[in-house]
């Protein structure tokens, strides 16, 4: 399985967009410093994921949610409670 997720910052509120086949390992990494774009905003709280059984899917998705601003921005308002919850 391939899985897009979204984690938010606890120290400055970013949010951060990526997939991965293993997200709890992914998720160690981030919140360890062994991501070079997280490693400054750590710790890091996971708000939202996605699965897939193709690679091209997720990244994809992933692609979408990053580059294409009406895309994040109507998943944003889906997820506005998980948002501000973390």
């Amino acid at each position: 399985m391939y899985y897009v997720y979204a984690i938010k910052s606890k120290v400055n509120g970013d949010i951060y967009i990526g997939y991965s086949t293993d997200l709890k390992q992914r998720m160690a990494e981030h919140n360890s410093g062994k991501s070079n774009y997280t490693n400054r905003y750590k710790p890091w709280n996971l708000v939202y994921y996605e699965s897939y059984r193709s690679k091209i899917d997720a990244q994809e998705r992933e692609k979408q949610l990053k580059h294409h601003g009406k895309v994040w921005a109507h998943l944003k308002r889906r997820l506005l409670n998980s948002i501000n919850e973390s």
